[in-house]
Formats: C-alpha cells, sequence, structure tokens
C-alpha cells in the first residue's frame, strides 16, 4: 500500500454532491441482484415516519440452509437454498417464489452442497457457519442468472426455470476455486453478466447475458468470497474486485485493468468494496481490518488511512451516505456485533448501537432497513448525529447473514430457515 495521503477538503465537497444525487427519485424499482440495482445497497424509494406496528408481515416461507439473499423482479423474488434430492444428497436449488405471496412458482437443482452440513466437515472443508449456498441470484429481462458454489453460472429462463445456456468456469477457463468454495453473485452490467474464478489470463470474465458467449477475460488473480462492485462515479465506469492480493479495477467495457491496490488478506475476504467519488473503502475480518483509498489518475490510489484489526466487515458489507459509512462492523461477535456510524474520510465512529451480530443494512432514502443475525428487522435514521430507532420486530427464525431487499415498499429477507417479505406501511 502506498503511504498515506493528507485528505484534500475538495473531496468532501465532492462526497456532498454525489450524496445529493443519490435516491431523489421516490418510484419504485426492482431490486435484479445482490445489493441492489446498482449494487450498492440503495433504494430510491422512501419511507416515511413508522413504528413497529406500521410493519406489517406479509408471507414467511420455509427457505431450507444457505446465506443467499433476495433478489426481486418482474413478480419474483429468488434465492438459492440447499434441498435434498431423491438419493439424499443436498444440493444447491434455485428457488423461485411469487414476490406477492411467496408461493414456489418452480425450483431448480444444481450441483452438490457439500460445505459441512450443521457445521460439520465435509472432506477437508470446515464450516462451521452451517451449509448451503451463499451467492444471490440476479433477474433481468426474463432470465435468472446463478453462480454457484462450484463456478458454475447458469442462465434460467425466469417464467419456467428452463436452461438457457451454462458456463463451466473451471472446465472452461481453468477455474480455481477457494476455501469453503464461491459465494460470489453475479454482476449484471448493460447486456453482459460478469464474474471471476478464472485462471491466468481469464479470471475475470464477462459473458453476453442473451447467448453466453464470452465478451472478454482478463487478469491472473484468486478471487476471495467478495462479489465485484460496479462503479462509474469517476466517469469511467470500471468492475472492482477484491481478490487475494488486494483490489484491482478493470474496464466495464473490456476488462484491461485499471489500477490497483495491494490490500491484506488472512483466511477469508468476504464484504464488498465500496466506491463513493474518488474513494474506495474495502475491509475484511480475520484481523485484517479496514482502509480507505483515493484515487488520483495514477495505476495505484493514494492510501487515505488504514485500521489494521478495526472497523472490520466480516461480510456485512455497509452503505456509504453523506459522506459516512453505515454498517455492521466487528468479527465473530454473534448477536453483539454494532450497526454503526463511521466518518468515511477519517474512519471515526460518530456512533455505535450494539446487539445485531453479522447480520447487514441496506439504505432506503434517508432510513436503514437492518437485518440482526438473529432475525429482527429494524428501521433506523441514516445520520450522523445519534442512532435513532423507530421500528423493530422479529420476522424471522434461523440464522441471518443476508442482505435485505427493498422493492414497493416492501422487505424481503432470508435466513437458514425461511424466506419472508414485510411490508412497510409508511405515514
Amino acid at each position: 500500500m502506498k503511504k498515506t495521503a493528507p485528505f484534500r477538503p475538495l473531496l468532501a465537497l465532492g462526497l456532498i454532491l454525489v450524496a445529493l444525487g443519490v435516491g431523489v427519485s421516490a418510484t419504485a424499482a426492482d431490486w435484479p441482484q445482490y445489493r441492489g440495482p446498482a449494487g450498492d445497497g440503495k433504494s430510491s424509494e422512501t419511507i416515511g415516519d413508522v413504528s413497529t406496528s406500521d410493519l406489517k408481515p406479509l408471507w414467511t416461507v420455509p427457505a431450507p440452509l444457505g446465506f443467499s439473499s433476495l433478489s426481486v423482479a418482474d413478480g419474483l423474488a429468488v434465492t438459492l437454498v440447499a434441498r435434498e434430492d431423491a438419493a439424499g444428497k443436498l444440493r444447491e436449488t434455485v428457488l423461485a417464489l411469487d414476490a406477492d405471496s411467496g408461493a414456489e412458482r418452480w425450483s431448480v437443482a444444481l450441483g452438490e452442497s457439500d460445505y459441512g452440513h450443521d457445521g460439520g466437515n465435509a472432506g477437508t472443508s470446515d464450516n462451521r457457519g452451517g451449509d448451503g449456498p451463499r451467492s444471490t441470484p440476479a433477474i433481468q429481462d426474463g432470465r435468472v442468472y446463478v453462480y454457484d458454489s462450484h463456478l458454475l453460472l447458469s442462465c434460467l429462463d425466469a417464467a419456467t426455470g428452463d436452461l438457457l445456456w451454462r458456463r463451466d468456469v473451471v472446465a472452461d477457463f481453468q477455474g480455481r476455486n477457494i476455501k469453503w468454495l464461491n459465494a460470489t453473485s453475479p454482476l449484471l452490467d448493460g447486456d453482459r453478466v460478469i464474474v471471476g474464478g478464472g485462471g491466468p489470463g481469464q479470471s475475470f470474465l464477462a459473458f453476453d447475458q442473451r447467448t453466453g458467449e464470452t465478451v472478454w477475460k482478463s487478469g491472473d488473480e484468486t478471487i476471495t468470497h467478495a462479489t465485484p462492485h460496479l462503479s462509474d462515479e469517476t466517469g469511467q465506469r470500471q468492475v472492482v474486485f477484491f481478490v487475494e492480493s488486494g483490489l484491482v479495477a478493470v474496464s466495464a467495457a473490456d476488462g484491461q485493468e485499471n489500477w490497483r491496490v495491494d490490500f491484506p488478506f488472512s483466511v477469508s475476504t468476504a464484504a464488498s468494496p465500496i466506491t463513493s467519488g474518488n474513494l474506495v473503502y474495502c475491509s475484511a475480518g480475520y484481523g485484517v481490518g479496514a482502509g480507505l483509498f483515493q484515487l488520483g489518475g495514477g495505476s495505484e490510489p493514494d492510501e487515505v488511512w488504514y485500521k489494521p484489526n478495526e472497523l472490520m466487515n466480516h461480510w456485512s458489507t455497509p452503505i456509504v451516505h453523506d459522506g459516512h459509512l453505515y454498517g455492521i462492523f466487528e468479527f465473530k461477535k454473534y448477536g453483539r456485533a454494532p450497526l454503526q456510524c463511521v466518518e468515511l474520510a477519517t474512519g471515526e465512529i460518530k456512533w455505535s448501537q450494539p446487539g445485531f451480530g453479522p447480520g447487514n443494512c441496506i439504505l432506503v432514502g434517508d432510513r436503514l432497513v437492518v437485518l440482526s443475525d438473529a432475525g429482527e428487522l429494524v428501521i433506523a435514521s441514516a445520520t450522523p448525529d445519534a442512532y435513532q430507532e423507530s421500528a423493530r420486530q422479529q420476522v424471522l427464525s434461523g440464522k441471518c447473514w443476508s442482505t435485505p431487499a427493498f422493492v414497493d415498499g416492501r422487505v424481503y429477507l432470508r435466513s437458514t430457515e425461511q424466506a419472508a417479505c414485510v411490508e412497510i406501511s409508511a405515514k
């Protein structure tokens, strides 16, 4: 990492201008992929003044095993679960639910789910988190895109679940899977779907959404469990991959490398990187910590700050709003990890509210929609002044390490046991 650069006052102004452009429209939009339309955990809708009585559960259905989140589009809510096949083996399964009722529309079984059920061992793997898939499907133009734990990218018909095309990254691109297997989600960009995991010269891959043909391939990196992030805030559309060597940004158009920066790796990196203007934030657990970098047009960004073994986002990717990070920090503090507000420019904690565990949060307008690891849905204000909670309700049983989705005034949630939809009736 390059030495620390001073934070520039003009940068703070830039952050404010970027923030003013977020959440202008209150029009309902789909949540078609992991962390929403832009992959930044934000919805353009708004939530008014709400209390606990305004949280109205609409449906709850079984969704066994896994930490896959829900994507919601075209009347479907899609996730990955683990189900037994006729031979009694657990298999990753695409589950498509009716977004209004929760009724199952269709399901498609994929490969074997072999992480280690209920904290046991599967081969040499030791997955004490439990079994089940962690990648989130994406939905666009009547198609569902699924990137499973074995680096198999499938395109399914959204109406029927029929297979339209499939690319095997291991077989076709010398793919290199990682400890505890793939957890990254497919990234949608225009008419392309982007993933990582290939071998030398083809670690980063873009495919045509309609045909599955390779659009571009580049890089020689080992992926992590962190889903790549798409950004065009600097005026150039690029995909930021959080790999074992650090951050690598490539052009979304052709996959050519734009910049890279070294960042420590230990055991598993799972939270996605975040961009805001010309700033890039990343964080990892296992003692690694968090860092902020500033893009300056060169091949390596300047380090603004780095906090080893602090501000760790295990797999809970925060959101950035008005120059502040909001999210769940700390490492392996199940049931105790705090929801925090952190000033992006300095890494200073503005407030900290314990008791959430490693769940996840998103932003709807100026409100945080938070799912605790114990299944509580919480609505709080995205303000650096103080923690301000307005509503809280227990909505799920099981372990909740997935990310909420928000569409048309409804929150779609997932645990290792259930999927649920909760309507927010704002005053």
